[in-house]
């Protein structure tokens, strides 16, 4: 039997619900308003992204270090643009 491989895509997928969560935040309130909270939430899932790139190289994989790395650019990319959002919006 061979030693079963942890799923190291676990911790790219919260991150990918993390950002869908500060969408829901950022929505509540206006989603063209932005939302502090809702991009604080956002950007908190390259946290668990950066975990799972880890894991991806750790255990060479290409396909689990792509994905964990296109986790961690949406959920920089989803937070800062929501926090700008609403610095624009109190202009």
């Amino acid at each position: 039997m061979a030693d079963p491989v942890p799923d190291s895509k676990t911790p790219a997928l919260l991150a990918f619900g993390l950002v869908a969560i500060g969408i829901v935040i950022a929505a509540v309130g206006g989603l063209t308003s932005g939302s502090i909270g809702g991009g604080i939430v956002a950007a908190a899932g390259a946290i668990p992204a950066c975990i799972g790139m880890w894991k991806g190289i750790q255990q060479e994989t290409q396909g689990t270090l792509a994905v964990s790395v296109l986790a961690v650019l949406v959920s920089l990319g989803v937070g800062g643009v929501l926090i700008v959002l609403r610095v624009i919006h109190w202009l």
